[in-house]
């Protein structure tokens, strides 16, 4: 028996925005450049707003913009490290 599934909440597009850009920012190769495995309606916005290469091209990963890198790694501290006390 199929349920009735709930109509998807409003989400925050500019906060999982920067969850993304974070985890591209932990994920980053010492060559500057991080696979592309996020979602890719997060990914565009990204490109768009000049923080990624073009995620659409063949290759499996993006490289971040120097503005790009600069507010994903404030938002990766921000988000993901331990402050010590």
């Amino acid at each position: 028996m199929k349920t009735k599934k709930e109509p998807r909440p409003k989400l925050d597009t500019d906060r999982i925005d920067d969850a993304v850009l974070a985890l591209l920012y932990l994920n980053q190769h010492q060559c500057g450049v991080a696979w592309k495995g996020f979602d890719w309606d997060a990914m565009n916005r990204l490109f768009e707003k000049e923080f990624i290469s073009d995620p659409v091209r063949k290759a499996k990963s993006v490289g971040l913009s120097e503005d790009g890198e600069t507010r994903a790694k404030q938002l990766f501290e921000q988000m993901f490290v331990v402050k010590e006390n």
